[in-house]
């Protein structure tokens, strides 16, 4: 997969930008009436758009890729800022002046160095293989050893009451999903009221996810995990507290439904120790967990050989999107369970040139070199929140 084209260019330069993408009105409306949040989190500040961190790399030729980390306080405990710095002071020298076909070698020298920080090295390493298709010039997917295909997505459901979340989840079964991860955690009666309501509604037409976002204790989990399970239900995310693996792990003995961890499951070794544990048996993926595309594949790889079915799930805007679309074509037949990609439905802007076709509730592989989208410069220098910081060979 890496490793190749040693006479590939160089890497010349790095630039960071930290940006705000508000969500549109009618989902910021929507999420105030469903108490700010629409999930189950116990944050206190209204979630009101998203915080990313993008990277423009260039190399000595003149091609450009993109990477996009998109952060939130109450579950990444980071900021673009941070990121921005991390990379700044630590990372980018083992970037600046390397090919981007040394992906691998590049991502150990950073984790020998830099502990965690799965969000920076994450943001270098999407840009990195953008870049490899740019040089290359074919779809970002080839060079990961698939190929372009239709990508079947989830829709997202917030927690509200039955009615409502019926009502949405029908606007997307009309434009075609099939699968649906419902928002969970007011108390067990009202998430069996929800499942009720689903099954009443669409039969066994859909496919259905849910996610608690650490509603519950470990006894309480196993409780409503089971008061639902009647409803045939493919994974439940998160039950209890991030940090409790202990928890997760009393939980997936105690229940027949996979859980997956994601609150709680930032890198390889979370993955890896939750799996050992036996406290997951679905492995959740995005471009900041395990933090790019070279642990992604570490971690789907690990997924397949322990008999664990892949969720690939983020609220990115386009760049990361992509990326994750072409990370799921390059590894369909493995995953199990419909991508879901929210941004579009939730963003006022994707930073990108040319939408993403998601339309009858399948994602494209975006035509052309690399990530097959062009950074929205204008929309960049609109949704900033600092300047852009770039970094250059000495």
């Amino acid at each position: 997969m890496t490793g190749q084209d040693k006479n590939a260019p160089r890497i010349v330069s790095i630039e960071l930008t930290p940006v705000v993408i508000p969500f549109q009105e009618i989902v910021r409306e929507a999420m105030s009436k469903a108490g700010g949040l629409g999930m189950a989190i116990p944050a206190e500040e209204a979630w009101t758009g998203i915080d990313c961190a993008i990277c423009k790399m260039v190399d000595e030729s003149g091609n450009v890729g993109l990477g996009e980390s998109y952060v939130w306080w109450p579950e990444t405990g980071t900021s673009p800022n941070q990121i921005i710095e991390v990379i700044r002071q630590a990372l980018a020298k083992y970037v600046l002046g390397e090919s981007p076909f040394d992906a691998e070698k590049i991502c150990q020298r950073m984790d020998n160095n830099v502990a965690r920080s799965e969000a920076a090295k994450g943001l270098l390493d999407m840009a990195l293989y953008d870049l490899m298709g740019k040089v290359r010039g074919v779809p970002a997917c080839e060079v990961l050893g698939g190929k372009a295909t239709d990508i079947p997505l989830a829709a997202l459901i917030p927690l509200m009451d039955p009615d409502g979340m019926v009502f949405l989840s029908k606007m997307f079964f009309d434009d075609g999903y099939r699968t649906l991860r419902l928002k969970l955690g007011h108390g067990i009666a009202e998430d069996v009221a929800i499942l009720q309501a689903m099954r009443k509604e669409f039969g066994q037409q859909v496919r259905i996810r849910v996610d608690y976002n650490q509603a519950y204790s470990p006894q309480e989990a196993v409780t409503a995990i089971t008061s639902i399970e009647p409803f045939d239900i493919d994974v439940a995310e998160q039950p209890v507290a991030a940090t409790n693996y202990v928890g997760m792990a009393y939980v997936q003995k105690r229940v027949k439904t996979p859980l997956m961890s994601h609150e709680g499951c930032f890198s390889l070794g979370d993955i890896i120790t939750l799996a050992e544990l036996g406290a997951i048996r679905v492995v959740g993926i995005n471009t900041e967990r395990p933090g790019g595309i070279t642990a992604a594949f570490r971690a789907m790889d690990f997924a397949t050989e322990h008999g664990m079915k892949i969720v690939i799930h983020n609220q990115s805007a386009g760049i990361s999107s992509a990326a994750l679309i072409h990370l799921a074509a390059a590894r369909l037949p493995t995953l199990g369970h419909a991508v879901e990609l929210f941004g579009y439905v939730m963003l006022e802007d994707d930073l990108i040139t040319s939408p993403i076709d998601y339309s009858g509730g399948i994602a494209r592989v975006p035509a052309g070199p690399g990530w097959g989208v062009k950074l929205d410069t204008a929309a960049l220098d609109k949704y900033a929140t600092g300047p852009t910081v770039k970094l250059t060979l000495p």
